[in-house]
């Protein structure tokens, strides 16, 4: 009897990418095989069964493609959380640290109402900064945080602690251990 193959091995591993020490997860073979997407985001879906969701919001870049994908399915709205200056109309912005730095993402202004109920994905949960500062443009425009989906989750990282500690309901499909 073959195993069914599971959401963790559709993902590539490409060892010392972008930095020497560093396994990336590249979640792009994930997406090109059809069935491995399907049940991705079947998968994401799951532990949302029968809730009602206004938006899904994705975090650039490969949040986007996850995002739109269990938008559909919910027959809710998509809105990008976007790199500073990529959105063409007024934004709210929020601040993060990195490893290396600082960065910055942006949420149009008038892209989530008081009291819509948001579910935030993308594909990578790692060190949780990007997702937080996510969390903290959507909380600011009065929107609720039902659920946070992540293809991975990388625990090494501390990602899922730092969002736990926030209240967030967090949901990753696989884990990888290390960086």
């Amino acid at each position: 009897m073959i195993a069914q193959k599971q959401v963790r091995d559709y993902i590539r591993s490409i060892v010392d990418f972008p930095h020497e020490g560093i396994v990336f997860r590249d979640v792009t073979t994930l997406f090109a095989d059809p069935r491995g997407f399907r049940m991705a985001i079947d998968q994401l879906l799951h532990p949302y069964a029968g809730m009602r969701f206004d938006k899904v919001v994705g975090l650039e870049a490969r949040g986007f493609i996850l995002g739109g994908a269990v938008a559909h399915q919910l027959s809710a709205g998509f809105v990008p959380i976007r790199k500073k200056g990529k959105l063409p109309g007024a934004v709210i912005s929020e601040s993060y640290t990195l490893e290396y730095g600082e960065a910055v993402v942006e949420i149009h202004d008038d892209a989530i109402a008081p009291g819509e109920r948001i579910l935030l994905v993308d594909d990578l949960l790692a060190t949780g900064g990007t997702a937080e500062a996510g969390i903290k443009l959507v909380e600011r425009l009065g929107g609720e945080i039902i659920g946070c989906a992540f293809i991975v989750d990388l625990p090494d990282l501390g990602g899922r602690a730092r969002l736990d500690a926030m209240g967030m309901d967090v949901h990753a499909l696989c884990a990888f251990e290390g960086l």
